[in-house]
């Protein structure tokens, strides 16, 4: 199978890329930048160049290729309603350009976020989370299976961690705590979150573009809900700083996520495709070190 893949020389890309072509597919990975370009071609895939703004780019690759994987987002929280927008469009695009081929369109979304239950497939994030403003997003990619799109989502936890995670919430928490002195958590740190390694997840996004069906909801959950106090006590004692409750505000946008209790659940997932995470858990893959190095 020949996979295009956006996002394909990001966190998870740069997972998920191998994983396709250690089973054997050919990939073709979008790449915005000359960077991106020589990560993707270095991994052994070729190479597209072009990002989600360039409409034409997405349906070229899309048409051309037997399957869709969509991971690519445009993580600017200053404009995320612009960005959920170009998201919007870019799978509209390319779920037209596949049309009635049969072929899968799998895209990453977020699991929901429902305060106080584990959140499963079948659960829609409540007005307000941190997921809900790309639910529409995720409702379209369903809906194109009536138009003979084998799609599927995706639901990725608010972590999805590994060796290499710079950029994601826990190295975040983790240069708040360095900046401040205080390794925090806010209100009483009960607040679940869901994650999942990276290995595990690209190993579900293969699973999904090989055999998903039409208009199922995947969850890639590892850890079902890890309090963030016990995040916060990892990274405490690998800096060796109190561990403290502090102000949401002292997180900036990040805060507010930590405030949410939203653990998930992949039971159906594994139950549908099979797939059971193998990697190490969050707080197991933060002792390692990696993190702290």
């Amino acid at each position: 199978m020949r996979v295009f893949v956006t996002g394909a020389s990001g966190w998870i890309g740069s997972a998920v890329v191998p994983e396709l072509l250690g089973a054997g597919h050919e990939v073709l990975g979008l790449a915005r930048s000359a960077a991106s370009a020589v990560a993707v071609a270095a991994a052994g895939a070729q190479v597209l160049r072009g990002g989600l703004h360039d409409l034409d780019v997405l349906r070229s690759g899309a048409a051309s290729s037997d399957g869709v994987i969509h991971l690519a987002f445009i993580h600017d929280f200053a404009s995320f309603e612009a960005s959920v927008r170009t998201d919007a469009l870019a799978i509209e695009t390319m779920g037209a350009a596949i049309e009635d081929s049969g072929k899968p369109l799998v895209i990453a979304s977020g699991t929901a976020a429902v305060p106080g239950i584990v959140a499963t497939e079948s659960d829609e994030s409540v007005s307000g989370s941190p997921v809900a403003a790309r639910l529409e997003n995720a409702r379209a990619a369903l809906g194109m299976a009536a138009r003979g799109v084998r799609s599927s989502v995706v639901g990725l936890p608010r972590t999805v961690h590994g060796d290499g995670d710079r950029h994601g919430f826990i190295a975040r928490m983790i240069g708040v705590a360095r900046e401040t002195g205080v390794s925090g958590y806010v209100c009483d740190g009960a607040s679940r979150w869901p994650a999942v390694h990276v290995l595990d997840a690209a190993h579900l996004f293969r699973l999904a573009v090989e055999g998903a069906p039409a208009g199922s909801r995947l969850n890639a959950v590892g850890d079902e809900g890890v309090p963030t106090r016990a995040i916060a006590e990892v990274i405490g004692r690998h800096l060796n700083l109190p561990v403290a409750s502090v102000p949401a505000e002292s997180f900036g946008f990040l805060g507010s996520i930590l405030a949410i209790d939203q653990p998930a659940s992949a039971a159906r997932t594994a139950e549908l495709l099979g797939w059971r995470p193998t990697q190490p858990g969050l707080l197991e893959d933060l002792d390692k070190g990696h993190y702290f190095a």
